[in-house]
């Protein structure tokens, strides 16, 4: 696995949103993702709403991914 295909499956997975990702051991990643989707949503939610774009590859393929999810408005 590697932090790119992270970021696409991430960003097909939730329209709009912008993720970068790092990691370079090939199953622990960071991830920063900036959603309009996220807002209302407390921080489980968000995480929640990134694990279901990996699917079946979190807790395998990628075996520890540290998330902060904020909204644009957050970001800026």
């Amino acid at each position: 696995m590697d932090a790119d295909t992270i970021r696409r499956m991430i960003e097909d997975g939730l329209p709009g949103a912008r993720a970068q990702v790092q990691g370079d051991d090939g199953v622990h990643f960071e991830a920063t993702v900036v959603a309009e989707a996220f807002r209302g949503k407390l921080p489980l939610a968000r995480h929640r709403m990134v694990y279901a774009t990996l699917g079946e590859l979190m807790g395998g393929a990628i075996h520890a991914l540290a998330l902060k999810t904020v909204t644009p408005d957050e970001a800026a």
